[in-house]
């Protein structure tokens, strides 16, 4: 249907798009940020969008190389299971051990939006208005759990 460089440039477009409509939103402490390359600023936590052909998702990543220390992430977030509740306002689904993209072994924290496609811009409110609330959500949660992960 579309060439790769067709596909890369509706994507590009799309995060250009979703960057430019989240640039005036601050984050929890009042900053701008870079919401579609969010840093956690926490080795090997990642808060990951995608925005494919059937689907759109955001969630934590956990990708130590480590599977035990993946585990003990894990733990950490399950301790703080009550506070992300609070902050997303929704149950979101816990993998652990996962493979990405690439093969390798990470585990999720995720909530998907099924039915949706990057390709068709007729689609982009819909992701926009599923991944925009929770991005700005898990800022919050990470304000309030981020010190407990660092070191």
């Amino acid at each position: 249907m579309y060439s790769r460089s067709e596909a890369s440039k509706i994507r590009t477009e799309f995060w250009i798009t979703f960057g430019q409509y989240m640039k005036p939103v601050p984050n929890a402490q009042g900053r701008r940020i870079n919401w579609p390359n969010y840093r956690t600023g926490v080795k090997d936590i990642y808060f990951r969008m995608k925005a494919e052909r059937d689907f759109a998702s955001i969630g934590i990543e956990l990708g130590h190389a480590d599977e035990e220390m993946q585990e003990l992430f894990f733990d950490q977030m399950d301790q703080m299971r009550k506070i992300l509740l609070a902050s997303v306002g929704e149950e979101w689904d816990w993998k652990l051990h996962a493979k990405n993209e690439m093969g390798q072994t990470v585990t999720r924290i995720e909530k998907v939006l099924p039915g949706v496609n990057v390709m068709e811009p007729e689609d982009w409110p819909k992701i926009i208005s599923f991944l925009k609330p929770r991005i700005i959500a898990l800022d919050e949660f990470w304000d309030q759990v981020k010190p407990g992960f660092e070191d």
